[in-house]
Order: C-alpha cells, then structure tokens, then sequence
C-alpha cells in the first residue's frame, strides 16, 4: 500500500492552503488579505436614520414641472403660469392647436393623474400608486447612496441595510475618535442635491423685501448665499438641472489655489445646458447645492461641454467629500438621525476575549475526549479539526468576510459539528470490529455505511444556513456565512482528509493489530 493516495494529498494541499491564507488574519499582517472584524468586534458607531419620504414626492412633482418646462421650451409651445404646490404641477396652455402634442408628452409620464379645464389650464398630481412606488423606491436608493458613498470614503466593511419602510441601519466598524464620527455622519446625510437655478433678474431687486409667499406667485423662491447668509437670492422655483444629470465630480483648484470641484453632465444635461445657457447670455446662473447658492456667475457665451464648476470656500476635506456625494448621487430625500449607539473598542476586546475563551476550552474539550475515548483515531479526528478551523478563516479572508459575535459563535459550534462526522465514522469503524472484520474491510465499510448519515446532517444545516442568510440580517449572515463554510470544510476534511489518513496508515495497522491503540477499543 502506497504512503501517499490521492484522499492525502488533497488533504496535504487543504492544510497548506488553510495555513497560508489563515495567517495574514491570526498574526495581523501588513499585506495578505485579512478578516476584517465586525462593529461588535472592533467597535465603531451604530446608526438608525430615517428618510423623509414626503420629500422624495415633492421631488417627483418638480422634475415633471422641470420635463414639462423643457418639452415646451424646446418643442416652442407657448405655456404660462407654470407652478408647483406641494403635491401638483399648474400650467396653462396659450395655443388650442398645441394641447394635443402637450397631452401626448404627458401621456408618457407614469403615474400620473391629468386633469385640464375648458381653458386648457392643466392640473397634474401623482396617483396614490405612485406616491407609494416614489417612496418605497426613496428609502431604496438611500440605501444605495449612502452605500456607495461610504465605499468611495473608504471605510472598512461598512453595513447599510433597511429596516421597516422608511429606516435604514448603518454600521461602521473602525470609527475610533469624534472626528471620523463626524465626518461619517456629514458624508451619510448631505443631501448633495445639486440644480442649477434660472436667476430671476427682473425682480432681483425686491429680493429684500419680498416675502416667501410672494415670491412663490411669480413662480420663484429665495435662497441663502452658502459664504453670506445675509445675502439672498431670488430664483426660479423650477430647475434647469438637477443632479442627476451629473456623471462626474472631482476636486480641483482654482488660481487662488482654493478648492473647487468640477462637475461633468450626461448627454441630456448637456444639451439641456447648452441651450439654456445660449438663450440666457448677459443673464446670471445660480449653482445650488443642498438649498444654498455658492455661485451665480454671469453666462457670457454658450456653454458646451456639459461641465461646470461649484466654488465656494471649501476646504480640501469639504471638496472631497462633496464630489463623493455627488458622484454617488443625490440623496432622493433627506435623512434624520433618529439613533445613535457607539460601541467602543474596549467592549470588542471584551467580546472577543470571551469568544475566544468559548472557542479555546470548547476545542480543548473536544480534543482530550477523542484521544481517550478513540486513541489514534481521536488523534487523526483532531487534525482534521484543527484543519477544518485553518480552512474556515482562510476562506473568510480571501472574501474580505466581516467576523462578527454570531460569527465567532458559529465557529465555535462548527468545532463540535466537525468532529461529528468522525465521531460517525469511528463508530462505524468500531462497530465492524466488533464484528470480526478485518481493519482494511473495516476502514471502507465504515466510510461508507457513515457517508448517508454525515450527508444528511450536512445538507439539512447547510440549507438552514442558507435560509438564514437569505433572510438574515447582518449578524444572522455572519453567522450563516461561518456555519457553512465550516460544513463545506468538515465534510473535506472528515470525508476524504481522514479517510487519506487511514489508507496510508493501514499497513502499520495491519502489523500491529493493536485495536485498542487505533480505535479505542478495549
């Protein structure tokens, strides 16, 4: 009988790859890929945000005014009175002979309720089915959002899941002092609801003793200077262009070497841009952002391209984060702190101290009963043991997986669900013994008499694991995650690691024929 078979090589190479891969994660090295700890494990900052999905209706209602403004303009259908409440769109219809093609753009708006007078005055609001699909599809993309814009900040292992129809749950392992708390939660929030603003010049002048009411009758509204709150502005209520025109945001410097950030726009915005600005020369543009104006140049000529610049005092960090919003898009609506919890790093070190403890005695535990109760068989269980948890955390690496408290807690329950497939088998194994076989006889039967079992546990765990995964939220899956890459691992390792074991072990157990030392038996 050969030393090595092919069961012990795979073996062999599982070991090394378990090792390997494993070490970067137990030593903390500076390259290798590595676990990364969750925010029970490591501490961080916990945070329950609600959106306010009544905003993200209102924000519905102004991009059909701003498609309706655009398709007149561009179409040279003569509208006037164009207005927006909280939840309607008014506008009137000058030329009779153009009501049909105004009917036939609106016609394509989804959800939309049409109603029109005998003066071709038009009254349009969303449907109930609408407002309730505007704000589920909100909290939805704030998920997203804050998502992509805590990746593009570059925190480890962030959490952004929903909970309920309007909240969402943030967690952000790592946030070790009140600055980077800070600068998180600012990130999260900001709107960064970008639009560009038709500057109101004929009645720029009142702006100071024009209320908001009164300005709303001609269509505009009044808005801060983001460097001078004491300077007003008097703007069209309806955009020209908003965020989510915008492809593109970087940081850059102006000839004051003061922070700016550059903005590029799609096809549509480009165009939309491009002609506005052409009518619009000698007129001034207000850039917007999150309600604030930090600019209103003079368009002198027509702008192509579609890029443009929002300057304003930032500072490096401030520029840096505002392109990142930007980039990963406008919040649909905007987000309220509702709790706050921070985790600190003494009470991870706590968490994994215990974990730790539980795993190291649990394992222990395990360890002494298969070698008093099996003697060498215990041994070859053993290693296939300590392989299995190599393997568990080499995989968990090579994934980038987070390791949370219901993950450690599922490792340690899989050093027990490890070791029972041996348990399985070296019963097996003892009971044909028992019988008068032969060892080699024993050996294969007992695989194979063990292998229906072991599957059948197997399986079923793993498909609750699945399911818990698929429903979980983000402890349940860790906890799911390390649950099944611990099935998957025993099943190699107790399956056909041992099984290698055994078959280059046989001839020496054929010449000692010492059963008690090999399998425990008295």
């Amino acid at each position: 009988m050969k030393i090595l078979n092919y069961r012990l090589i795979i073996f062999i190479l599982s070991i090394i790859f378990g090792v390997v891969f494993s070490i970067p994660s137990f030593l903390q090295t500076d390259t290798g890929k590595k676990i990364s700890l969750g925010l029970d494990l490591q501490g961080g900052l916990h945070l329950l945000l609600g959106v306010k999905t009544e905003e993200a209706v209102v924000s519905k209602i102004k991009s059909i005014a701003a498609t309706v403004k655009y398709y007149s303009e561009d179409e040279e259908i003569l509208i006037e009175d164009l207005t927006i409440n909280s939840d309607s769109v008014h506008f009137l219809v000058l030329d009779p002979d153009e009501v049909k093609r105004v009917d036939e753009m609106l016609g394509k708006i989804k959800g939309l309720i049409i109603s029109k007078s005998e003066d071709n005055t038009y009254a349009l609001t969303l449907t109930q089915e609408e407002i309730a699909l505007t704000k589920d599809q909100s909290v939805s993309q704030a998920v997203e959002t804050i998502r992509n814009r805590l990746d593009q900040f570059g925190l480890s292992e962030p959490t952004v899941i929903r909970q309920g129809e309007t909240d969402i749950v943030v967690e952000l392992p790592g946030i070790k002092n009140q600055a980077e708390e800070q600068a998180a939660r600012e990130l999260i929030s900001k709107p960064a609801n970008l639009e560009l603003m038709a500057v109101d010049e004929e009645r720029f002048d009142q702006v100071y003793t024009m209320s908001a009411s009164q300005a709303s009758q001609y269509g505009d509204i009044i808005l801060e200077d983001a460097k001078e709150p004491s300077k007003k502005y008097l703007v069209r209520e309806i955009p020209i262009l908003n965020g989510s025109q915008v492809t593109d945001a970087q940081v850059a410097f102006d000839q004051s070497n003061q922070a700016i950030i550059n903005f590029t726009l799609n096809s549509i915005g480009a165009k939309v841009f491009g002609e506005f600005t052409s009518k619009s020369i000698g007129k001034r543009l207000a850039i917007v952002l999150d309600g604030k104006v930090y600019s209103a140049p003079n368009i002198r000529e027509r702008i192509g391209g579609g890029s443009g610049q929002i300057s304003g005092g930032f500072t490096l960090v401030e520029a840096g984060n505002v392109a990142i919003a930007l980039r990963s898009g406008a919040l649909p609506a905007s987000v309220e702190l509702l709790e706050k919890r921070s985790v600190g790093p003494s009470l991870g070190a706590d968490s994994i101290k215990a974990s730790m403890i539980a795993l190291i005695a649990g394992f222990a535990i395990v360890v002494v009963f298969m070698v008093l109760y099996y003697g060498m068989a215990g041994v070859v269980a053993n290693i296939a043991l300590i392989t299995n948890i190599f393997i568990i955390i080499a995989v968990m690496a090579m994934f980038g997986a987070t390791l949370t408290l219901p993950g450690m807690a599922g490792i340690v329950l899989t050093v027990g669900m490890a070791v029972d497939a041996n348990v399985i088998i070296s019963e097996r194994i003892k009971e044909l013994l028992n019988n008068g076989a032969s060892i080699t006889k024993a050996i294969e039967d007992g695989y194979s008499n063990a292998m229906r079992a072991i599957l059948d546990a197997n399986i079923t765990t793993l498909l609750v694991a699945v399911i818990l995964y698929a429903y979980g939220t983000g402890p349940i899956k860790g906890f799911a995650i390390t649950i099944s890459i611990g099935i998957l691992a025993s099943m190699l390792t107790a399956i056909l690691g041992t099984h290698g074991i055994y078959e280059s072990l046989l001839p020496k157990m054929n010449r000692e024929k010492n059963l008690r030392k090999w399998f425990g038996i008295k």
